[in-house]
């Protein structure tokens, strides 16, 4: 019989035929102090494989926390339960002793043994009973051992993956499916953990800020395990699948590495990091026990009123597309790689236009979020369903999530919405159909109760759409009770059931989770690392964007006198975010732990002479630069909507709605302080950390310097490299920068384009001469004919373009014709990698930009639409065209 080892309750030391652990007394001997005493179990249930010894803790507290005064003496017997005595087990008993000095929490084990044959049985139950005579103590509470199923093919790891599925499928009851079917959240069962084993429940979730106490790798993973344990007592022993919202870090434990929110991720334009950072995202969150993240969202944001827009990684589809790596680095480039201890389920989300609905739509008092995508078939596939097709095609996501929003098709007139949980069309048609998905869908929180008719008319709807795990946080019970109704009545088919649980099931045997179902806890040392948050740090550096800086004023020199201004400079919960260890995030500074943006200054900069004032109140003189650090309160969803409401219960809000009706622009407050620190030193930086572009209001120019630095999550020192110069500026636009906030939603792509800054614009701090030499150095061994001809007009780039010493061209035509016609040697082919060809056209987008810059109010009619052409050109690998839109803006087409 194949035997879990992670299951395995083993006593080391003990004896065949031994029944009783030797003590392990914790602590020394303390004074002693006549109080009453409590024996328990540690844990009032406990699982055992055939074959092993069950082990019960029990645990030896006193009423005022003082050592024992005496001896107490426990008696303990197994009782009659579903296992047969002798055959199952070995019937036992004995006593216990805790010496007189043991200290309060003092834990004793005892052991039973449990058979081994080769017959296949479901779960049974061995009793444990305590008892005690010793005056002035007390047992509670007895202990039951679950002997685990075992036997069945389903069990058997050497057998493929869709057999042990179907087997185990047909020996479940309808009541075991719809539990299967079922997630609740951890502070629903926490209080009465053995509901998970009474519903059955496939899966329990922690929302935003819902954490065990104490939040630290250790709490989580012993929460985790015991609701595992609850899971495996069941008839069959299904393991539990526990889902998190770890969606730029393991957000919400405090300690774990916080990346810079996808919005960053975003202007990075290295799928590889992207990758990289899921994949501590993924280990950093199993080892503390969650197999399954919410993430990533492949939303593509068109609005940037949209109070998700820092959860999208930019508005056009192929941008979303090339950072899907993020699907890889949670689940493992091979999806035979999710059972890995340092890998999790993703979950692709939110299927699908939840970041193309239409302003004034939103749920409730949301304007935005939770809205209806108007649109045209024809149009939402070339918007909103293309980042989906790679994702579940190519990455073999193992679970999709629905929107909250609904589709208004075009087509057959405006006025009829559907809501994305009950789209059959796109759930069962487009995704299962026509994609092939073989995943399963999982609804969003409660977002089924958002569907019209009663609560058995939404269930209905919803499963019979295609969705098949359902995430009722606070309301498990009647929904198990609601679908087995539905199945009855035959309202919903017995066969979409079967289908709804066979691809929940899949997903667990995939994880491993019938093999290893308790947590891996040998890679919590790594988390918050230095090694993991240096490569967050990365992120941070590579996602910086440089909008603006004239007369050259970054790099900072790092001697210089700064005046450092603003809210945002000092305060990591706000550079964190939303989704920081709680739902909405909190404006707190030591919210969690990390670098702020002045303590990186600091680190990089220690000759630096920095003056801080958060509003400005402090003198300027003296400062050779200002550089004031503005931007977003923390929010989350459809609090964070543009004229959306403001949340009140985080702890640091105390009842005051946090910045109801938010704008794109920055705060009074916040403009205030742009306005006295730029107005009163010549040289001036202004940082916005945001989860959007905001309009930043500067009508004399005062503003020297303007980064986007999105929200950058525990690692503010990778924004002071850049500052300073320790790493270049690289950064490009994932969304458009509007003028005013009046010209949401304008998108790369739209008939009347004309933003501040268009989609793709990052000015770089780096030489183009050493991109140029580096990226001939990477294709020097290459023998592709068209890779050796455009090497060559490479080098006569680098040779001939008369180079400045800071890297820029003075033969800027020479240049520009060389690199044009090497796009052109490469455009047919496949030569290059993508990332290849993205520093290979970043020259000629340098020299468009920097005619742009120069040109001012005389830059070529029409250039920002041809600059987020070319982005989106070179995004879904049109070089050519990229190419030559470049060459038009900067003048050598």
């Amino acid at each position: 019989m194949s035997v879990p080892t992670s299951a395995r309750r083993l006593v080391a030391g003990l004896c065949t035929g031994a029944l009783l652990v030797p003590l392990v007394v914790i602590g020394g001997p303390a004074a002693q102090a006549a109080a009453p005493v409590t024996v328990a179990p540690s844990s009032p249930l406990v699982t055992a494989a055939e074959g092993d010894v069950a082990t019960v803790a029990l645990t030896a507290t006193t009423g005022d926390g003082t050592a024992l005064a005496a001896p107490v003496t426990v008696f303990w017997s197994t009782g009659t339960g579903t296992a047969s005595g002798g055959a199952d087990y070995t019937e036992t008993g004995g006593v216990v002793t805790f010496p007189a000095g043991a200290t309060s929490g003092s834990t004793q084990e005892v052991g039973v043994e449990i058979a081994a044959d080769d017959d296949a049985e479901t779960t049974e139950t061995v009793p444990l009973t305590f008892s005690t005579t010793t005056a002035d103590a007390t047992v509670t509470g007895g202990a039951t051992v679950a002997v685990l199923a075992n036997g069945f093919p389903y069990l058997d790891a050497t057998l493929p993956v869709d057999e042990r599925v179907d087997d185990l499928l047909g020996r479940m009851t309808l009541a075991e499916k719809a539990g299967q079917m079922t997630q609740a959240e951890r502070a629903n069962v926490a209080g009465s953990p053995g509901r998970v084993a009474s519903l059955g429940l496939g899966s329990v979730l922690s929302g935003g800020g819902s954490t065990p106490t104490p939040n630290t790798p250790a709490g989580w993973a012993d929460m985790v395990d015991g609701f595992q344990t609850q899971s495996l007592s069941t008839r069959l022993s299904i393991p539990l699948l526990y889902g998190v919202d770890a969606v730029h870090g393991h957000n919400n434990l405090v300690g774990a590495t916080v990346f810079p929110h996808n919005i960053g991720l975003g202007a990075m334009r290295d799928p590889g990091l992207v990758e990289r950072a899921a994949h501590i995202t993924a280990a950093e969150t199993r080892t503390t026990g969650p197999q399954w993240s919410f993430a990533p969202c492949i939303c593509v944001a068109r609005d940037l009123r949209w109070g998700r827009t820092y959860e999208s990684f930019g508005e056009d589809p192929a941008l979303v597309v090339l950072n899907e790596t993020a699907i890889d680095g949670l689940q493992g480039p091979a999806r035979s790689e999710v059972d890995r201890p340092d890998r999790v389920l993703a979950s692709v989300k939110h299927f699908a236009g939840d970041g193309d609905t239409t302003f004034g739509t939103g749920s409730g008092d949301y304007t935005i979020d939770q809205g209806v995508t108007i649109t045209s078939r024809e149009d939402f596939e070339r918007i909103d369903l293309v980042p989906y097709v790679p994702a579940v095609r190519d990455h073999r996501a193992g679970t999709v999530m629905p929107s909250f929003s609904s589709v208004d098709w075009t087509e057959d007139g405006i006025g009829n919405p559907v809501k994305m949980h009950a789209q059959t069309e796109l759930v069962t048609g487009w995704l299962k159909g026509e994609q092939e998905f073989d995943g399963f869908v999982i609804s969003d929180w409660e977002a089924i109760k958002q569907l019209p008719g009663d609560y058995a008319a939404q269930v209905r709807a919803s499963v019979n759409a295609g969705v098949d795990m359902f995430m009722e946080p606070n309301s498990p019970d009647p929904f198990v009770a609601t679908l087995m109704g539905e199945v009855r009545a035959g309202r919903v088919p017995v066969a979409r059931v079967d289908d709804a649980v066979r691809r929940i099931l899949r997903q667990k045997v995939e994880l491993g989770l019938f093999e290893h179902p308790y947590t891996d806890r040998a890679g919590q040392g790594s988390i918050g690392s230095a090694e993991h948050r240096a490569v967050a740090r990365e992120a941070v550096v590579k996602s910086q964007v440089l909008l603006r800086n004239s007369g050259g004023a970054l790099p900072l020199a790092k001697d210089a006198r700064i005046y450092l201004a603003g809210r945002a400079a000092d305060n990591i919960g706000i550079q964190a975010g939303g989704w920081t260890v709680t739902w909405q995030g909190q404006p707190v500074k030591d919210l969690i732990p990390g670098t702020t943006i002045r303590a990186g200054i600091g680190q990089v900069a220690p000759d630096a002479q920095v003056t801080f004032s958060e509003d400005a109140s402090a003198p300027t003189d003296g400062s050779d630069v200002g550089v004031v650090v503005v931007g977003e309160t923390p929010y989350a969803e459809g609090f964070g909507d543009v004229d959306g409401p403001g949340w009140p219960w985080d702890p640091s809000d105390g009842g005051v709605p946090r910045e109801p009706g938010k704008q794109l622009t920055l705060t009074p407050a916040d403009q205030a302080v742009v306005d006295t620190v730029c107005g009163a030193i010549d040289t001036c930086v202004v940082l916005v950390v945001a989860g959007r572009p905001n309009v930043v209001a500067d009508p004399d120019g005062q503003v020297d310097a303007l980064v986007a630095s999105w929200l950058p999550g525990s690692e503010g020192a990778g924004v002071a490299d850049v500052l300073f110069g320790d790493a270049p500026f690289t950064g490009r636009l994932g969304m458009t920068w509007p003028r005013t906030p009046e010209q949401e939603p304008i998108n790369v792509g739209d008939a009347d384009y004309d933003p501040e800054l268009p989609f793709g614009w990052g000015l770089r701090t780096d030489s183009a001469r050493e991109r140029l030499t580096d990226l001939a150095r990477e294709l020097a061994s290459s023998r592709d004919r068209d890779v050796r001809r455009a090497l060559a007009e490479i080098a006569t780039a680098v040779q001939q373009g008369g180079w400045t010493g800071s890297g820029g061209a003075a033969d800027e035509r020479t240049v520009l014709r060389a690199l044009g016609r090497a796009v052109d040697r490469l455009a047919g082919g496949d030569g290059l990698t993508w990332q290849q060809m993205d520093t290979l056209i970043s020259v000629l987008r340098d020299a468009a930009q920097q005619r742009v810059v120069e040109a001012g109010d005389d830059a070529p009619p029409g250039w920002a639409a041809d600059l987020a052409d070319a982005e989106h050109a070179l995004l879904v690998g049109e070089y050519a065209r990229a190419a030559h839109l470049l060459l038009g803006v900067a003048g050598h087409r």
